[in-house]
This record gives structure tokens, sequence and C-alpha cells, in this order.
């Protein structure tokens, strides 16, 4: 079985923790032992989110004079560098001396004309209390949007429509290469009339890439690992009631936090629908369980209705 594994930021960087090297390298070990045995099992390619680690980057770059900033399409592919290193090792630490694997920084075709740029979503970064928000707009220049009680910055988040290195990622996988690649979304870039590219300023959806990764290498299963043990129908409401199956047509039903759940379902009924395969959202501690319909949330064309466990 060949099967894509997105990795949520909040599954590599638990929420509240600080944003260190040590706590980083420790939540990537976790993950590393949750996804070795699917990796010894079946064909595997990993993802990764990246907003804490790229807005961590663009907080130090923004200590520089204004014109000696790093663009975000950088700082993407250092993070896409920094937590692929740091997967693939942890892997490698798990995994028999005869498997490879390899990190490949993935550059992502974005439509320069797409509405995210007009209308920044994409949260990134810590979250910071009003007034410092307040005060970080209007000293960089920076948009913010709410996070609960406090605000983020938000960056815009385009739609991906191709990715670059694709012919190198199924050679790869081929091979029999486990690959980490599309990390934080993957590096957005733009392609000029003269096919030329050139980055541009944005934070491509992790799960959105992930999808568009997974339907081209036609996995058969597409899984969005994060800290939240499944999909729930009234979430955060005393009455919140956790989805076990459900189909793309079902889905329709119901609504979903834009910016974190939301994007999440979209990517697996859009995996879904044009694959038949099968896209599980869950813990990634579950990663094997919610393969086997054991745990987590599963979107599958072969689901009849709706059941729920509390």
């Amino acid at each position: 079985m060949r099967i894509v594994a997105a990795l949520g930021g909040n599954a590599l960087l638990r929420r509240g923790e600080a944003l260190t090297a040590e706590n980083q390298r420790r939540n990537v070990r976790t993950a590393t032992e949750a996804l070795a045995p699917i990796a010894l099992a079946h064909e595997l390619v990993i993802s990764h989110g990246n907003g804490p680690q790229v807005g961590l980057l663009a907080l130090q770059a923004a200590a520089y004079k204004s014109d000696e900033t790093f663009p975000l399409d950088v700082l993407d592919a250092e993070t896409e560098g920094m937590i692929g290193y740091m997967i693939e090792q942890e892997l490698l630490n798990l995994l028999p001396a005869r498997r490879s694997c390899a990190t490949l920084l993935t550059q992502i075709e974005v439509d320069p004309e797409d509405r995210a740029f007009r209308h920044p979503s994409k949260p990134i970064g810590p979250v910071y209390a009003e007034a410092e928000a307040r005060h970080l707009a209007q000293q960089h220049g920076w948009q913010f949007a709410r996070d609960n009680e406090n605000f983020r910055r938000v960056v815009a988040s385009p739609q991906p429509k191709r990715i670059l290195e694709m012919s190198v990622i199924e050679m790869l996988v081929r091979q029999g290469v486990l690959v980490i690649c599309t990390g934080g979304g993957g590096i957005p870039v733009i392609k000029s009339k003269d096919g030329s590219l050139a980055g541009i300023e944005a934070v491509i959806d992790k799960d959105l890439a992930s999808a568009l990764l997974a339907r081209e290498l036609k996995a058969d299963a597409f899984l969005m690992l994060t800290d939240v043990a499944a999909v729930y129908k009234d979430w955060s409401k005393p009455r919140q009631r956790a989805i076990r199956r459900i189909s793309p047509q079902a889905v329709e039903n119901y609504t979903f936090a834009a910016g974190s759940m939301a994007p999440k379902i979209k990517a697996a009924c859009e995996f879904v629908e044009q694959t038949g395969g099968i896209a599980g959202i869950g813990r990634l501690q579950d990663a094997k369980a919610i393969l086997q319909g054991e745990a987590g949330t599963l979107i599958s064309s072969e689901t009849a209705d709706t059941s729920w466990w509390d």
C-alpha cells in the first residue's frame, strides 16, 4: 500500500511549547516512532507543517533592517530543510540499515492572481495579546487575525497547482526510498510567460499541498496526523461528538472551523473523490490504528452513512 502521511505543525510542536530545537527534536522522535511501523509495512511518503517554525524565522528576520529580511518563500525552504532533516535522521535511527530516506526541497507552483494574495488567512508563528499584535502590525506591516482570545499573524495561502519535483519524487518512491517532501506546503513559486520561476510571498496550506501530492502519487491512503483525536461534530461544545466514518457527500452537511479542521476536510474529500482511496484524520500516535479504521476519522467513498463515538 502506498501512503502519504502529513504531520501537522502541532504534532511536531505541542501547543504552548517553546520553539526550541530540543522540543522539536523530542516531538519529531515521537512522530517517527509512530510512523516507523507503517514505513516497514508499506510505501510511505511524509509531509509536514511549518506554521510555528516559519513564524519564528520571520520574527528573527524582522530584527534586521527591512531591506535585509528574507521573504517567506526562502523561509519556507529553510523550515522544509530543518524539519525534514530531523525527521529523516530520527527515521534512520529506527529503520533497518538497508532502508533509505531522502528529504527533498519541493517547489509548488501557484497562481499569482490567486485571491489569497488579497485576503491573507494562513496563521503562522506564535499567538499574541491584542496590544502586542497591534504593535507588530504597525511596525512591520503584518496582518493579524483573532485566534480564540489572542491574535496570530496571517499570510497569503494560495491554492497549490503543480509540484515541480513530482517526477523526482515518483522515481525515488519506485526505488524504495522513504521520501520527505512538500514540507510546510512546499515552496511557493510562480511561472513567468518565458518559463522562468520565481518565489512569492506566501505559505501554502500543508494539507492541500499534501493532498495534491497524494493524488499525483496515486496513493492508496492519505493520513493527516495532528494532536486532535478525530474530526468532531459541534467541536468545543458540551454536545461535541467525534465522527468515526463519513463519506465526502455527508461532509457537506457540516461546518468546520476555517484555518484548522476545514482545510483538512477539504483535502481529504478531494483526495477520496479523485482517487477512490481512503483518508484519515486523527492523532499522530494513532497513525496505525487510523489506517486500520480503529481510531480517528476515516473518510471513504464506500461509507454509506455517518457513525459517532463519544
